[in-house]
C-alpha cells in the first residue's frame, strides 16, 4: 500500500520573479509575473516502491494545474507515468520503462524564491494498491511493452492517463484520463471512489466502482487522444471536459483531418452528462507552419473556468500552444442527437458533417510562447488564479530522450516549468 507523502520533501527549484510597485504604469500587454522550475526528485524517492526507477526523475506534473487555496500554491498531477513510443522489429510499441509507477497528485508552495512539493498523494485503487498508468484493455488501449518494447507487459482495467484536475470544497479531486476516456473522483489521500466511462465500454476487474455514464460515442476516441482538459464551475455543480482531439468517427482518416472536437459538461448531483458542445481547432498551417499542414497536431490540453458558461482552453501543438477564451452559451448542445450516433453520415468529424451547428464565440487571449520563447510548447495545465492572473505548466515527459544499453535513461534535460502570467485587462472584459 502507497502512502502519501506531505509537508516538505526537502526539494527545493530555483524561482524567477519579476513584481512591479504601486506607481508602474499599467501593462500594455501581459506580464509574467512568476517563472520557476519545478522540483524532479529520483522517482524512486517519492514512490519508494519502485524496484528500479532506471535514472528517471519525476515528471509529466504540468499535466494538469489547479490552485490549491494559498497563495502560491498549486495542485498539479503526472499522467501516466514514464513511457515511450520506439519502433520495434517495424512496428511503434508503447513502452513503460518503470510500470508500476502510480500516477499522483502533487502540491507545489512557491515561496521565498523556492519552488518545494508539500504534498506528494500516489492514486490508489480500494485496496490501497497503486492504480499504474498501465493501458486497460486488449483491443481498446495500446499494448504496453517493457522499457525495451521486448517483452509484453500485463494490462490493468484499475490504470489511469490522468490530465487534468480540479478539487472540490469538500476535498476530494476529479480528474480527467484518456484511456476510456474517462472522469474520475479521488479522495484527498488519493483514494479513486468512482470512475465514469462511455456506455457500453465493458470494463471490468477494476479495484475501483466503474460507472458507464458518459456517450457512447466517446469510445472513439482516438489513441492517447482522450479526456485532457477539466475544469470546474465556481458553483461547484458543474465539470467541463474537453477530448483532446477530433473523434476517430468514423475511422483514423477522418480524424486526422477533421477541425472539429467536443466539450462536456457534467453535473456533479445528479452525477451525469448535461451538454457536448462542439469545438473549432484553428488551422494548423497558420498556427503552426513547422507540423506541415498535418492538422492531427492540434489538440486542447487544458481548460479553466472563466466566467458562467466561460472558458479558458489551452490549444497547442507540441511546438505552440494559445490560450483562448470561449463562451458556450450559444453553442448548439449535441448531446443524445445524431451526432453522438456512430451510423450518421457524414459524421460531425467529417468535413462535411456539422453542417449549421452554432460554435462557441471564442477569442485570443494570451500566446505563450511569444511572451516567454524560452518556454516548452507542450503546455497542459492552465489555471485561473484571479479575474486578472493566469497560471500555465508543461508537461516535460518525464524527461524521457534515449534509454542506454544498460537500460537507464539518458535525460532529455528538458523541466517542468510553472509561470503566472499578470493579463492586461481582466477576462470577461469587453
Amino acid at each position: 500500500m502507497l502512502r502519501h507523502v506531505s509537508a516538505g520533501l526537502a526539494i527545493a527549484a530555483a524561482l524567477t520573479l519579476t513584481t512591479g510597485t504601486a506607481a508602474a504604469a499599467p501593462a500594455k500587454g501581459p506580464v509574467v509575473v512568476a517563472d520557476v522550475t519545478l522540483p524532479a526528485p529520483a522517482l524512486k524517492q517519492v514512490q519508494p516502491s519502485i524496484a528500479d526507477d532506471r535514472g528517471v526523475r519525476l515528471g509529466g506534473v504540468g499535466s494538469g494545474l489547479f490552485p490549491a487555496g494559498r497563495a502560491g500554491e498549486f495542485w498539479l498531477v503526472t499522467d501516466r507515468g514514464p513511457n515511450g513510443q520506439p519502433t520495434v522489429d517495424g512496428e511503434k510499441r508503447r513502452t513503460f520503462p518503470v510500470p508500476e509507477f502510480a500516477p499522483a497528485i502533487v502540491r507545489v508552495a512557491v515561496t521565498h524564491g523556492t519552488a518545494k512539493i508539500k504534498q506528494y498523494v500516489p492514486i490508489v485503487g480500494a485496496s490501497g494498491k497503486p492504480v499504474t498508468g498501465l493501458s486497460n484493455q486488449a483491443g481498446h488501449d495500446e499494448t504496453p511493452y517493457t522499457w525495451d518494447g521486448r517483452t509484453a507487459l500485463p494490462y490493468n482495467p484499475s490504470g489511469l492517463d490522468v490530465e487534468d484536475l480540479v478539487r472540490t470544497r469538500d476535498g476530494d479531486f476529479w480528474l480527467v484520463d484518456e484511456y476510456g476516456p474517462s472522469l474520475v473522483r479521488v479522495s484527498p489521500d488519493g483514494r479513486v471512489l468512482e470512475r465514469h466511462v462511455p456506455a457500453g465500454l465493458g470494463l471490468t476487474g477494476a479495484d475501483y466502482p466503474v460507472k458507464e455514464t458518459l456517450p457512447a460515442i466517446l469510445a472513439s476516441r482516438q489513441q492517447n487522444r482522450g479526456f485532457e482538459g477539466l475544469a470546474i464551475s465556481s458553483d461547484q455543480r458543474t465539470l467541463y471536459l474537453a477530448v483532446q482531439s477530433p473523434l476517430a468517427n468514423p475511422d483514423k482518416k477522418a480524424a486526422k483531418k477533421s477541425r472539429i472536437g467536443r466539450i462536456l459538461t457534467f453535473d456533479l448531483r445528479g452525477r451525469k452528462v448535461t451538454g457536448e458542445y462542439p469545438y473549432q481547432f484553428e488551422d494548423v498551417t497558420t498556427f503552426d507552419p513547422t507540423v506541415n499542414g498535418d492538422q492531427s497536431e492540434m489538440k486542447i490540453s487544458g481548460l479553466a473556468y472563466a466566467g458562467r458558461d466561460r472558458l479558458l482552453v489551452d490549444e497547442r501543438t507540441d511546438n505552440v500552444a494559445r490560450v483562448y477564451s470561449i463562451d458556450l452559451t450559444k453553442a448548439t448542445n449535441l448531446l443524445g442527437g445524431p451526432y453522438d450516433d456512430p451510423k450518421t453520415s457524414p459524421s460531425l468529424e467529417e468535413p462535411t458533417g456539422g453542417s449549421g451547428l452554432r460554435l462557441p464565440a471564442k477569442s485570443l487571449v494570451l500566446e505563450p510562447n511569444a511572451l516567454v520563447p524560452s518556454l516548452p510548447g507542450k503546455i497542459e495545465g492552465l489555471a485561473v488564479l484571479d479575474p486578472h492572473t493566469i497560471a500555465l505548466a508543461n508537461d516535460n515527459d518525464f524527461g524521457l530522450g534515449d534509454f542506454g544499453p544498460d537500460g537507464r535513461l539518458v535525460d532529455s534535460g528538458v523541466p517542468n516549468r510553472l509561470v503566472v502570467v499578470r493579463l492586461p485587462r481582466a477576462l470577461g472584459a469587453r
